[in-house]
């Protein structure tokens, strides 16, 4: 089996791949790079390029005639620089996206696992969101992710398409061989500025202190990317019967446990030994209380369960950030 991977010299992207290799499934690359690493795509079929480009799709399902899905991981993603270009969101994310969809179902891939966003969910007061929960994005990010979902349960409708949107809560830690990780050197997520004002010495933020959470500061639900991957391997395997008659599902990806940011800079400070400086800030653009999920859905439908933990996952953060410089020059 092979599968098509929009993305996928990103972290989310090349991760999955990794996990599909480990599995059996044969992955192959598109990746513009705009944000993407080429060393990620080593030793895989890769294609630099962009995913509305129609003569380029066409030339890789005729190369790659076992392609059977399509993850579509590729993507812009930084909440506060939605905020200040929001129309290069929307035209990387929706634009972009249906041309893709387009140029499948041209060839006849009928296929699609989303990377969504829980990003885009209401949250009520226990910050607890299930599958059915509200859709009230509150950034351009996540509204285009929102969008996206829209266009993907009409095209499902009115098509061939077959589509599945697994939404991420926030993905942690490397692959754990560490042949992939977080790209970037100076990520915008909590856990990234924790490494980051760990090596240098520098104060922590704490960016947000008067949320309504048990100890003021924003709640998440922190997902292994590992096990992120894995829960791909499953849906792909078991696509044809967790999307059926409906032709589109949703499915929540995360841990069901909720860390605030001061429990995470606690747990943080666990595995690292030592302490960290902080002051505290106001909220950065676009930033919200958070939410972790409630459902279990996804461990259901696709019999799958998240192995690591939170110390997991900044361990293997540390990991990746120690020999980063080494596997990307």
């Amino acid at each position: 089996m092979k599968v098509l991977i929009t993305g996928g010299a990103g972290f989310i992207g090349s991760t999955v791949a990794s996990a599909c290799l480990d599995s059996g499934i044969e992955p192959v690359i598109l990746d513009s790079l705009v944000t993407g690493r080429p060393e990620f795509t080593t030793g895989r079929h890769f294609y630099h390029g962009d995913i509305e480009d129609g003569a380029l799709l066409d030339r890789i399902l005729t190369e790659h005639p076992e392609i059977e899905a399509t993850v579509h991981c590729a993507a812009l993603i930084v909440v506060p620089e939605s905020v200040s270009q929001p129309l290069r969101y929307w035209h990387a994310n929706v634009a972009k996206t249906i041309a893709l969809v387009e140029h499948l179902l041209r060839n006849r891939q009928r296929r699609l696992l989303f990377s969504s966003t829980a990003a885009m969910y209401g949250v009520g007061e226990d910050f607890a969101v299930d599958e059915e929960s509200e859709i009230a994005p509150s950034s351009p990010y996540a509204r285009t992710k929102a969008a996206v979902e829209a266009m993907l349960q009409d095209a499902a409708a009115a098509t061939e398409l077959r589509a599945l949107s697994l939404r991420y809560f926030n993905p942690i830690g490397a692959d754990p061989q560490l042949r992939t990780g977080l790209q970037t050197k100076r990520p915008s997520h909590l856990l990234g500025k924790l490494i980051e004002a760990a090596e240098s010495g520098a104060q922590f933020q704490v960016t947000g202190t008067d949320w309504p959470t048990r100890d003021g500061t924003g709640i998440r639900d922190y997902i292994h990317v590992w096990d992120l991957a894995e829960a791909h391997v499953a849906a792909l395997r078991r696509f044809d019967e967790v999307v059926d008659k409906d032709h589109y599902r949703v499915l929540n990806l995360g841990t069901g446990a909720g860390t605030t940011v001061r429990e995470m800079i606690d747990a943080f400070e666990q595995v690292t030994g030592e302490p960290l400086r902080q002051r505290e800030t106001v909220a950065r653009l676009g930033d919200v209380a958070g939410a972790y999920t409630r459902s279990d859905r996804a461990q259901r439908v696709l019999d799958w369960r998240p192995r690591f933990g939170l110390a997991d996952g900044i361990r293997d953060s540390l990991r990746w950030a120690e020999v980063r410089d080494t596997r990307l020059p």
